[in-house]
């Protein structure tokens, strides 16, 4: 069964929302039978990466708040992020457009690496105050989860998963997501946000017991291997 997830690397609720799912699935008895697939979706395709200023500084003027003020409303979001295990400092992350991120993650996809690469770019912007968007940055956060230095390189001087990009978000708009993070699981459920655990337990739940009855999966008794003689001939 499919989970594909709509998100970006700048979103905190996508980050929570992450392992809100990792927790559900970690307690689902078929976790083996589910994929997770990474889709594509800037929250501000038009902004300008700036390592000069921070976001919780780009918040405070955007909104036209004091320092102080933003502090104390990021801060319930820290605290959520917290209670997930999970570091921000939004006084070091920087203000970033995040096109280049997300091809990296289309280029990690094919690897079968997507799913490490989204995590090593959330720590890196939230944890650590990394720029996102900086080629050595990116280059860096791509040979940490194993890909090939040149391929990395190649796919920032060219237009390469460009497409895949917009595709993504033109996929979004689609099938009706009005932000991030939003959840479809084997595209007939959905969940919109960082919601309490018990819908993603429930919710799961649900999927698959839909699942289930297109696609039976073998319910093994008795050891998961007994004594038996392989396809090989090998007994």
């Amino acid at each position: 069964m499919k989970i594909e997830i709509w998100s970006d690397v700048v979103c905190p609720f996508c980050y929570i929302g992450k392992r809100k799912i990792e927790k559900a699935l970690d307690k689902f008895p078929y976790k083996d039978k589910v994929e997770i697939e990474w889709k594509s979706f800037q929250l501000n395709p038009d902004q300008e990466t700036n390592p000069n200023i921070s976001t919780l500084e780009h918040l405070a003027q955007s909104k036209g708040w004091s320092m102080d003020q933003t502090r104390e409303i990021t801060s319930n979001v820290v605290n959520m992020a917290a209670a997930q295990g999970l570091e921000f400092d939004f006084e070091k992350a920087v203000v970033a457009n995040t096109k280049n991120a997300h091809r990296l993650i289309h280029l990690a996809k094919e690897s079968g690496k997507g799913g490490e690469m989204k995590e090593r770019l959330l720590s890196a912007y939230f944890s650590e105050g990394k720029n996102v968007d900086d080629a050595a940055t990116i280059i860096s956060l791509g040979k940490e989860v194993g890909l090939a230095e040149e391929e990395i390189k190649a796919m920032l001087e060219s237009d390469l998963f460009e497409q895949a990009v917009d595709q993504d978000i033109y996929e979004s708009i689609q099938i009706g997501v009005k932000g991030v993070p939003f959840f479809v699981l084997d595209r007939k459920f959905g969940i919109s946000g960082a919601q309490a655990d018990a819908v993603f337990d429930q919710t799961l739940e649900k999927a698959w017991a839909e699942y289930a009855k297109e696609n039976p999966v073998l319910k093994m008794a008795g050891a998961a291997d007994g004594e038996s003689c392989e396809i090989d001939g090998n007994c």
